[in-house]
């Protein structure tokens, strides 16, 4: 029989911690809103993508995929890589479903983007609108995000633009996934991404925002920009939540 070494958490927060860096550390707590200082150690993110890939050195992956919550906010980030690495589609969605009901910020969510989910479409579409069902910030956020990376090239349909556009919240950190998704749908489905905001379809706030990022992207052209810019609503209502992350 296989015999697995317990995962050996000192010596991953001792490394973690020979990594810190305090001035990156307090970026972070400033760039995202909620974090608790004790909670962060301060590692930069290459560094932590350069952990996930040694992580079999600290014993079996399983161990620490099963030690929710983690203490800090660099464990969740690695879990993140760690998720991203698993090459059975079925098993990534287990992690995910596992590991989803803790994420608290914008950083951690916003790390997952498993390839191993791309092979498997139908699968995917059906957890995303399970996720999306949820009423809860980061189920939402994720799998917005879910649909903006692999249903809007090949496995593009136009429903999938009315199923985010149908979320109606005031939470910033819902209606900024929304308009990064649009935006990057204009730049990848121009035709039928601007009819929603042609119609007026998203709430003011997510239009704004919509164009604002719409504008600020090297991937759509001067021409449409200026289409864009003639559709621009001003004053439109900040939603809740902080206003100064940038994501």
């Amino acid at each position: 029989m296989e015999s697995f070494k317990l995962f050996d958490f000192t010596k991953l927060h001792s490394d973690l911690f020979s990594y810190s860096d305090s001035e990156f550390k307090l970026f972070q707590c400033r760039l995202i809103p909620g974090l608790d200082l004790n909670s962060v150690i301060g590692v930069r993110f290459p560094l932590l993508r350069q952990t996930a890939k040694k992580v079999q050195e600290y014993g079996n992956t399983d161990d620490f995929f099963d030690s929710l919550p983690h203490k800090y906010f660099e464990e969740n980030v690695l879990h993140g890589y760690l998720i991203e690495r698993i090459k059975d589609a079925e098993i990534c969605v287990q992690r995910i479903d596992q590991f989803i009901p803790f994420i608290d910020n914008w950083a951690v969510c916003d790390t997952l983007k498993p390839s191993a989910l791309k092979r498997k479409p139908d699968l995917l579409l059906k957890k995303i609108m399970e996720w999306i069902s949820v009423d809860k910030t980061y189920y939402k956020r994720f799998a917005i995000r879910m649909l903006m990376c692999f249903f809007l090239d090949e496995n593009f349909k136009p429903s999938y633009l009315k199923i985010v556009a149908d979320i109606k919240s005031d939470d910033y950190y819902i209606n900024m996934m929304i308009s990064w998704f649009f935006a990057t749908a204009l730049a990848k489905q121009w035709d039928s991404t601007f009819m929603y905001l042609q119609g007026r379809k998203l709430s003011a706030w997510c239009h704004k925002k919509t164009i604002q990022k719409a504008i600020e992207s090297y991937r759509i052209s001067d021409d449409k920009k200026v289409i864009l810019k003639n559709l621009s609503i001003n004053n439109a209502p900040q939603p809740s939540s902080a206003t100064f992350c940038t994501e």
